[in-house]
């Protein structure tokens, strides 16, 4: 079965719908999505704005790149180092 990906806007609009007092089950089985999954959005999308859920998916991905960019630098550094010591 195919996994359905639901943008942020999407998201934050179910889980607009929860506050105004829709159930988690009719919505889960409106949205063909489990019972977990919108408990699981609403620890981290709850609350926030379309434009808040943006941001914090590029923030995701500029903390991902960072991380990248560190790994690929302790590599490099890891090299120099064996290569100073003379066990190249």
């Amino acid at each position: 079965m195919k996994r359905k990906r639901y943008s942020e806007e999407q998201i934050i609009s179910i889980l607009k719908e929860h506050e105004a007092g829709a159930s988690v089950q009719e919505l889960a089985r409106r949205h063909g999505v489990c019972g977990n999954t919108i408990y699981r959005w609403n620890a981290k999308f709850g609350g926030m704005a379309v434009s808040e859920a943006k941001r914090l998916r590029e923030l995701e991905q500029e903390n991902a790149r960072l991380k990248r960019l560190l790994a690929e630098a302790e590599l490099d550094k890891a090299a120099l180092n064996e290569l100073v010591r003379g066990k190249w």
